[in-house]
């Protein structure tokens, strides 16, 4: 079992940031693949970013994000972070936290352990 809970989320003005957390507890942190998703309102749940197992050296983005986000993570905390920065009001959204037991994917149905999420919304 895995548990996720995540934190930094919040209100942003069009054009600024904010830096999301998730902590990890329950098996060997730095095994885990981590992902990203977000939902927003009548909106279905979307691919953000991910980061593979280990050093984390590798990463995938959703095109709408690439360039902006930055997903890392931090095997001594069991943390995994998203920098966000130039936010869009269209990226007012549920983000959510999901760990990925095969090290690595972008997949929904390859993360098996997700979080409660946090509301992020962006003002126009």
């Amino acid at each position: 079992q895995v548990q996720l809970v995540e934190s930094g989320g919040g209100l942003v003005q069009a054009g600024g940031s904010l830096r999301l957390s998730c902590a990890a507890s329950g098996r060997t942190f730095s095994s885990l693949g981590m992902g990203w998703f977000r939902q927003a309102p009548e909106k279905e749940r979307e691919f953000v970013a991910s980061i593979k197992w280990g050093t984390g050296s590798t990463t995938y983005y959703a095109d709408s994000v690439k360039g902006r986000f930055t997903i890392s993570r931090d095997n001594a905390k069991n943390t995994v972070y998203l920098q966000m920065n130039s936010l869009k009001p269209e990226e007012t959204a549920v983000y959510v936290c999901a760990a990925n037991v095969y090290g690595f994917g972008k997949r929904q149905d390859e993360f098996a352990y997700w979080g409660q999420g946090t509301q992020v919304t962006v003002s126009s």
